[in-house]
């Protein structure tokens, strides 16, 4: 391995220093659009972007080749629901007591490491327990302090007082300073969304139903009437932004489709009459479940101190999530791909996809979800998601196949991000 390629492991370094193009060459290329693989492939880079691709590129005298031989190319992977500054394993209450923002900025830029060299070069981040600490990493990560994922980032998530989320559900003499995080009118909630884009958030996250990990109102119920909901979204639109919502019960979801939100989130009770008017917002409103976290959370809850009374809300949810899934599968709704990455490790992300192709999903229409349709949904299609020229170099490869295998994402041999490498297990020494 080049010292470069170790170095980059632990340090950004830009792409401008890199001399020249670069020309990577893999057994196949998986493009993101999900046609049918390139064998073999050749991508030339300069810079940050992609500049051509085909199956027999010229290279130019004193171009860097990068050779995986039989591997996979694909694009970097995008996760459209992570807490990156979440330490795996810690109660997010306990986090509002015993811990500072300094702390959650740490984890977060470790764990954002983890899930670059995990394969994820995009994640669409949904808040944190302290606000702001996201955008704080965001900036850091495109400023090269520190490697991670291109992020886009809620900032502090909306909730309302006794809901999920609720960041001063202690009791009334024991304040939380510094969180300010619910909305209990819709003139409350356009405030709330003000301060969010004040301070720096890409977009909005509501929290329009309880939660499985939180104390509170129950995950089925609706906690912002609809009145709100639809404040949110208004308010939001005005700046040309979007909202994302968590949101696991029927009425809620249905609620939020109807106010014009861009992602459900988790969606855990939907059915077929909130397939149907998803449909029918022609790709405005998407559906993005979060299935792995159930598997996580029977393996780990319990030796992380999960209360029993949480685990019975996710045994609960379970069932339904998956049934939901399979629903909106035999629909034919595009389903986006999300983790809940913190709730699962970090950088084990790639297990969702698995969890998805055990529920029916082909493998191609998944890692589609990871990458060209979750690039649609964030509004970043122009830049990543696709292994086309003019887009970002953000790329990776696997030793085997993922069509044959989905379970060979969850081993990434080579991550590259703007044209430089960070992870390279894979190429000819």
């Amino acid at each position: 391995m080049k010292l470069r390629y170790w170095l980059v492991a632990f340090f950004v370094v830009p792409a401008s220093l890199l001399a020249g193009p670069v020309f990577i060459k893999a057994g196949r290329l998986i493009d993101g659009h999900g046609g049918a693989p390139l064998a073999p492939a050749m991508v030339r880079i300069e810079g940050d972007r992609i500049t051509e691709v085909g199956s027999a590129l010229p290279v130019p005298a004193g171009a860097q080749v990068i050779d995986l031989g039989g591997a996979t190319l694909l694009p970097g992977l995008i996760d459209l629901h992570t807490h990156l500054t979440i330490r795996y394993g810690e109660n997010w209450e306990k986090q509002l007591v015993e811990t500072t923002p300094a702390h959650a900025a740490l984890w977060g830029a470790y764990n954002a490491r983890l899930t670059l060299l995990a394969g994820f070069t995009t994640c669409r981040d949904m808040g944190t327990t302290w606000p702001y600490v996201d955008v704080d990493l965001r900036d850091a990560i495109a400023a090269g302090a520190v490697p991670g994922p291109r992020l886009f980032v809620a900032g502090s998530y909306i909730s309302t007082t006794g809901g999920a989320g609720d960041a001063k559900q202690f009791s009334d003499y024991v304040q939380v300073p510094l969180v300010d995080n619910l909305a209990d009118s819709p003139d409350e909630v356009v405030k709330q969304v003000r301060k969010n884009f004040k301070h720096g958030a890409d977009f909005i996250k509501l929290l329009a139903t309880g939660a499985v990990l939180s104390l509170g109102i129950t995950p089925g119920a609706q906690q912002f009437s609809d009145e709100e909901i639809q404040a949110a979204v208004k308010e939001a639109n005005r700046w040309g932004r979007q909202v994302a919502v968590h949101a696991h019960g029927i009425q809620g979801i249905k609620a939020v489709i109807r106010a014009g939100v861009r992602t459900v989130d988790h969606g855990s009770f939907l059915d077929d009459e909130a397939i149907a008017m998803l449909k029918a917002t022609n790709r405005h409103t998407f559906y993005v479940p979060t299935l792995y976290t159930m598997v996580a959370l029977e393996r780990d809850g319990a030796h992380n101190g999960v209360p029993e009374s949480e685990l019975a809300r996710a045994r609960m949810v379970r069932v339904p999530m998956q049934l939901g899934f399979q629903r909106a599968l035999a629909a034919g709704l595009p389903i986006g791909f999300a983790t809940d990455s913190g709730v699962i490790p970090h950088g084990e992300n790639a297990e969702e996809l698995a969890v998805r192709v055990v529920l029916g999903e082909a493998p191609m229409a998944a890692i589609v979800s990871a990458t060209s349709l979750n690039a649609e949904i964030m509004g970043w299609g122009d830049r990543v998601g696709a292994v086309e020229p003019g887009k970002f170099a953000d790329l990776i490869a696997v030793a085997g196949d993922p069509l044959a295998d989905i379970k060979q994402l969850t081993h990434v041999g080579f991550v590259m991000k703007g044209g430089v490498v960070y992870k390279d297990e894979l190429g000819k020494k």
